[in-house]
Order: C-alpha cells, then sequence, then structure tokens
C-alpha cells in the first residue's frame, strides 16, 4: 500500500505492508522517476508473491497522468479528494510532506484491511478531459473579459467622470466610441478630462478588452464544433431547448459532470454541485441548516446562476416559482436564487440522462452560437 504526497518535482512516497512499519521513498516527477517507481512498486508485489499494489494520492493541478500511467502498469490506483479528507485544525496548520503521505497511506490501509470507504474522485476519460480544457479556457477568457471592463469603471471612477446621457448602461458601440475618442485617443490632448496617465492606461485596458473578444468569438466557433460534435449534440440540443440555457452553459454541464448516470437520483446531482444547505447536529440537538457547501465544480454553479437569471427574466413560470420562494424567506432572497440553480441543474441531469442513453443527435438548423 503506498501514500503518495504529489508535487510538480517531486513525490514522497509511505510504503507499507499490510500493518508494518511505513517505509519512506522520496521519487522525483519525471519520466525516468516514475518508471523507476512503477519498476520498484512491481519487484515488491513479484517478492511478495504476486501481492495486491493499491496507490493514493490527492487531486491536484497536476491531473491524471500518474493516475493513467499507473494504471496502465496494472496497480490499483485511487485519486483522493482533498477536501473529503478529514484534518483537524492542528494538521491543517502542521502540514508536511511526511504527514500527508502517511495519511494517505492510513486511509489507503482502511480500505484494504477494514473496507472502509474512499474519498476517491471520478476520473473523466482522456476524450472528456480535452473537452474540458476548451471549455474551461472559454469560460476564463470570459471571466478576463469581466475583469478588464471593471478595472475601466474603476478608473472613470477614480477621475470623476461619468457616461454621457443617451449611452445606454451596457457596453454599446457609442459607449466604446466615447471611450476611445474622447478620453483614450482625443484629437486635442490638452482638452482630455483624462492626463497622460490615464489616457496610456484607458488605451491599454481597451486594447486588451478588445483582443479578448475577438478570443471569445474564435473560442466560440471551436465550441460550436465541439457541442455539435457525436458526443454532445444530442445533449446539447435537449438542454438548449431550456429557456436561460445556451450552448456553453450546456457544455459547461456536460463536461463537469462527465457521465451523468453515475448519479442515482437528484439530491445526489444537488449535493454534487454543493447547492445543498451544510448541516450542523450533534445527538443533542436538532439539525441546523447552514450556508451550501460550495462543493464540486465552481464554474458549474456560475453558469448556473447566469442561466438562472436569465430564466427569471424571460419565463413567467419560473419567475412566479422564484418569487414564491423569496416571498417565503424575504430578508435572504439568495434562497430563492440557489433553489432555482438546483432546479435547473437536476433539469439538465435529467434531460442529459436521457440524450446520453439515446445516443446523439442530428445538429439544429441554426445553430451557430455559444452564448
Amino acid at each position: 500500500m503506498v501514500g503518495c504526497d504529489l508535487h510538480e518535482d517531486s513525490m514522497l512516497l509511505k510504503i507499507a505492508v499490510g500493518r508494518g512499519t511505513a517505509e519512506t521513498r522520496s521519487v522525483k516527477n519525471t519520466v525516468r522517476g516514475r518508471e523507476s517507481m512503477i519498476a520498484d512498486l512491481k519487484r515488491r508485489a513479484q517478492e511478495g508473491e504476486g501481492a495486491r499494489v493499491v496507490f493514493a494520492y490527492e487531486a491536484s493541478g497536476q491531473g491524471f497522468g500518474l493516475y493513467d500511467q499507473l494504471s496502465e502498469a496494472g496497480i490499483e490506483c485511487y485519486v483522493l479528494a482533498p477536501t473529503k479528507i478529514a484534518r483537524s485544525p492542528r494538521q491543517r496548520k502542521q502540514k508536511t510532506d511526511e504527514k500527508d503521505a502517511l495519511q494517505l497511506l492510513e486511509l489507503v490501509r482502511g480500505y484494504v484491511l477494514a473496507g472502509n470507504a474512499l474519498p476517491a474522485v471520478w476520473i473523466p476519460d482522456p476524450q472528456t478531459r480535452d473537452d474540458r480544457e476548451l471549455v474551461r479556457m472559454r469560460v476564463e477568457v470570459g471571466e478576463k473579459v469581466t475583469g478588464v471592463k471593471a478595472q475601466v469603471q474603476s478608473l472613470l471612477k477614480r477621475n470623476a467622470l461619468h457616461r454621457p446621457a443617451g449611452l445606454g448602461r451596457g457596453w454599446t458601440r457609442r459607449f466604446w466610441s466615447w471611450l476611445r475618442c474622447e478620453l483614450a485617443e482625443p484629437l486635442d490632448p490638452a482638452g482630455s478630462r483624462l492626463g497622460g496617465g490615464g489616457r496610456a492606461a484607458l488605451g491599454s485596458l481597451l486594447r486588451e478588452l478588445a483582443w479578448l473578444e475577438e478570443e471569445e468569438k474564435r473560442l466560440d466557433e471551436a465550441l460550436v464544433g465541439l457541442a455539435w460534435s457525436a458526443r454532445y449534440a444530442g445533449a446539447v440540443r435537449e438542454m438548449t431547448q431550456l429557456c436561460g440555457v445556451g450552448v456553453l452553459t450546456a457544455l459547461v454541464f456536460l463536461t463537469e459532470m462527465g457521465d451523468l448516470s453515475r448519479f442515482g437520483n437528484r439530491r445526489q446531482v444537488g449535493a454534487y454541485l454543493g447547492l445543498v444547505p451544510s448541516s450542523n447536529e450533534t445527538g443533542e440537538s436538532q439539525d441546523r441548516k447552514g450556508h451550501i457547501t460550495h462543493q464540486g465544480s465552481r464554474r458549474v454553479r456560475k453558469v448556473l446562476c447566469q442561466a438562472t437569471w436569465a430564466r427569471v427574466r424571460h419565463s413567467p413560470e419560473e419567475k412566479a416559482v422564484y418569487e414564491r420562494i423569496k416571498s417565503k424567506h424575504p430578508k435572504k432572497k439568495k434562497i430563492a436564487v440557489v433553489a432555482s440553480m438546483r432546479r435547473l441543474a437536476i433539469r439538465l441531469w435529467h434531460r442529459g440522462c436521457e440524450a446520453q442513453r439515446g445516443g446523439g443527435g442530428k445538429v439544429p438548423e441554426g445553430a451557430a452560437q455559444a452564448g
């Protein structure tokens, strides 16, 4: 049994057989280092007359490459969720590589010797991982666009500059023209309401924003191709029939959730997405509900929130449900938003499951947007 504390450049292993004393080994996280580690584990298994090898490490930004390599070598590997591993406040403050690796080893021991459950994450297939790269990049570029727009607004506020009447509230063409012609690149710099430094900063922000918006368009084209591929066409077609749900929302949900059939009921979907209240209870007190757990994918919660507000604005049925829930908690309006998000997630799950069971689908006519 092996507990591994994985880092970008190194891996610290705690290796033990049965209830025996753990042995510590440090391995470089390189191609040669991993191959040497696998060869050593296989040698140990042969010396133990074909003993079972069970390996575990925590999920991180390193991805699932180590899992793939170990699985191909015939080693039983588990990737554990850091948020599901119980740690005391003292353990969280006094973390070391050896302590982390030893804790993972003890979890593996409990699983192998006592049958305890492991807090393992679901491992997506290579194609899903590749699809996630594109979808996540589109989400990140959208967040950068929002961030740059906020910077522009902050710059205007710092310099007491207000949008002229008649330009509307959004980022319209007339607003863009005002920013460029009147502030960033005025015909008469001496008459500009911004100083030289302010004009340079605003010009830089506008150039960055223009590039990001062009990048959004390029990624949207790639998303449309992905959405109407045989892998996703059926589910995307079903999901986008719901008010407020676009191609991007559907793809974020599908790629982040993966195999939808692994969820047995709607409660599991809500819990996986962190849209259920936390529970505070003891054996002597009643169950008290707190804030939502926020576990699971932040990206899915974000697109669900955006789609929910679109549904509340444009669907009388959804607005009525939202208002009914809000009336029960007038001082906590977020409860209504979260409840509506959970309702939408469950509907998407149902439609996605039906589409995945039925296979792909035809590309709808006029499918040309990823928004």
